[in-house]
């Protein structure tokens, strides 16, 4: 469901690329970061209750992985249908855009990307139960429909709550599970900064944008509320999320190590000073790649202070 996290955008070569380029262009692997720390943390928090299942786990993963991947070629192919991607595009380039793959072979990579990700799901089914048909059938579909179908999340405002469901809630309360076979309130817990980061990542993305979407009709978060206004998201998002640390020494339970994503806080100050400062169009590109990688140190850091 987020976007591209590539760093800067770049120019296609004057080389014709490869057919193995073309479909990692459209992957976008800097993307897949997001899918790991959800994991790491929901698999922390079963460790933590004696019910790591590792197979399981590495399944997730690879679960989170083909739908991001399938959610990057979906944004790929009904961004560019809809106009939301033309030459005035501010992120780095897309497959389509260029015209390197047409729409239906797009499709066909979405619907195999999906059709990977629910092959996965039946093997965590098989291992924790009916529950896990019913994350991955709503998962498929809103990954689906963040870009696609009659009424897609993205473009109506919705995007920035799907982001913060799918990637913190589902992903780290599901992760844990698929290996212990139960819900708790830990994990639930441990899932609302991993959200929010992620959250944080596609409001850079939309702020980047704001302008070419309101002309294309892409009716996203921060062009209804302004990009004064997702600046101001932006800082609350990062703001909660190192907030809430404090309550899981509150709740009780767990040591002072679970405040270890506080030694991000000089790069999470640093982002905010320079979204809120008023960084915009193109300069934001490398925000958005440090606000992922933020993210997912954050959450590797927190999976490591909940165990200990």
């Amino acid at each position: 469901m987020t976007e591209s996290l590539e760093a800067q955008p770049s120019q296609p070569s004057a080389a014709a690329p490869s057919a193995a380029a073309i479909w990692l262009l459209a992957i976008r692997p800097r993307t897949l970061a997001v899918a790991v720390g959800p994991v790491a943390v929901g698999t922390a928090v079963a460790f933590v209750d004696g019910n790591a299942a590792w197979a399981p786990a590495v399944a997730a993963l690879l679960g989170a992985l083909l739908l991001q991947i399938g959610c990057n070629f979906a944004n790929d192919v009904y961004d560019s249908e809809k106009g939301a991607d033309g030459d005035d595009r501010l992120g780095p380039p897309r497959a389509v855009q260029l015209g390197l793959l047409a729409p239906a072979q797009m499709k066909r990579g979405m619907l195999l990307a999906f059709a990977l990700a629910a092959g996965v799901g039946l093997y965590l089914a098989s291992v924790a139960g009916w529950p896990v048909i019913a994350i991955g059938v709503v998962s498929l579909l809103a990954a689906f429909a963040y870009t696609g179908g009659p009424y897609p999340l993205g473009y109506h405002g919705l995007g920035d709550l799907a982001v913060f469901v799918f990637f913190g809630v589902v992903a780290v309360v599901g992760t844990e599970f698929v290996q212990s076979g139960s819900f708790s309130l830990w994990a639930l817990a441990a899932s609302v900064p991993v959200g929010l980061l992620a959250t944080a990542v596609l409001v850079v993305n939309n702020l980047r944008d704001v302008e070419t979407d309101r002309v294309a009709g892409k009716r996203t978060l921060a062009v209804r509320i302004g990009a004064r206004g997702a600046r101001f998201e932006y800082a609350a998002l990062l703001g909660v999320a190192y907030a809430v640390l404090p309550a899981f020494l509150l709740l009780g339970g767990r040591s002072a190590w679970v405040l270890l994503p506080w030694v991000t806080l000089p790069l999470g100050f640093k982002l905010v000073s320079d979204i809120v400062g008023g960084t915009a169009g193109a300069q934001l590109n490398p925000l958005l790649a440090a606000t992922a990688q933020l993210g997912v140190v954050f959450s590797l850091l927190l999976a490591v202070g909940y165990v200990l």
